[in-house]
């Protein structure tokens, strides 16, 4: 497996920070001032084909900076974080190898613990027992699969229903309780981060409403209409924020009004979900905030830059 020695001096620059924010426009700037590559930590960023909906670089952005960890995948694969983060090492290395500065962007927390702390061996799940367990599940409700969990790994029923059916699938599939996986299969960590989280406060709310309108406008339904009919419905790419409702919206269920309400009402929850994180979960010492409207921050960028 690529590795990056931990005792390398040169850290790793990290700008993060809720969706909407403003992360990758502030990263094509620094990136094409200092030769960087950019490294997507963005958990949708990575499926071919939705593009629109995640807020992808566009190929001119991506032929004038160097881009990894965009369109990785189909969207039928899964893709976890640990692969995302064994993928990002070999990223940096390569940028390091061909001269250029690795600058890692996006919002997926759970990426960017991957990168920088330890993790653990996952077990490999049979995918045919796996997809009958997830079908099961699927008529459960939250409740009831945290009873579940509650009784076959105790110490992860506290967790969301997403992580309750790896949890249980990973006990009833392999027979070894999750949280023991991490304790008994755990990695070093081989990345050292120093992270910029932008946050332009009270206007995200309306820099969401911008960013659907020009989504719409660029093509978003249309490009769900397509995906609609060559991606199966249980492909884990749909889980990507809005495409559930814009697929609602196709099918002639919902209004555009209606959809525009939903997709910025989910959005707006998932901005508050990512700021609880990247408050309470980042090294402090190793962090810059910047609110990217307010005069100070192109100062506090470069100090942050220039570490």
């Amino acid at each position: 497996m690529s590795s990056i020695d931990a005792s390398d001096e040169s850290s790793v620059r990290v700008i993060c920070g809720p969706t909407g924010a403003g992360k990758s426009a502030l990263a094509m700037q620094l990136a094409e001032a200092h030769d960087a590559v950019i490294i997507s930590a963005d958990s949708r960023q990575i499926y071919r084909g939705f593009d629109i909906g995640t807020a992808k670089p566009g190929l001119e952005d991506r032929a004038q900076v160097p881009h990894c960890g965009i369109d990785v995948v189909d969207p039928t694969e899964r893709y976890s974080a640990a692969r995302w983060a064994e993928h990002a090492r070999e990223w940096i290395e390569a940028a390091r190898a061909l001269g250029k500065t690795p600058l890692v962007v996006g919002g997926t927390g759970f990426y960017l613990r991957a990168l920088t702390e330890p993790l653990f061996e996952s077990p490999e799940l049979d995918p045919v027992r796996r997809a009958a367990l997830e079908r099961a599940f699927a008529t459960i409700s939250t409740e009831e699969l945290r009873v579940w969990c509650t009784n076959l790994d105790p110490g992860r029923s506290h967790l969301g229903r997403t992580q309750l059916i790896r949890s249980i699938e990973t006990a009833l599939l392999t027979g070894h309780r999750l949280s023991e996986l991490h304790r008994t299969r755990a990695r070093a960590p081989m990345v050292r981060a120093r992270y910029l989280v932008v946050d332009p406060g009270a206007s995200l709310a309306a820099r969401i409403e911008r960013r659907f309108d020009a989504m719409v406008a660029a093509g978003w339904p249309e490009e769900v209409d397509a995906l609609v009919r060559s991606v199966v419905d249980s492909a884990p790419a749909w889980k990507a924020s809005g495409y559930g409702v814009m697929r609602e919206m196709v099918a002639g269920r919902l209004s555009a009004n209606q959809v525009r309400e939903r997709v910025i009402i989910e959005t707006r929850q998932y901005a508050k979900r990512q700021r609880t994180w990247f408050r309470h979960q980042l090294d402090p010492e190793a962090t810059t905030r910047i609110n990217p409207s307010e005069p100070s921050a192109v100062l506090l960028v470069n100090d942050w830059w220039e570490g």
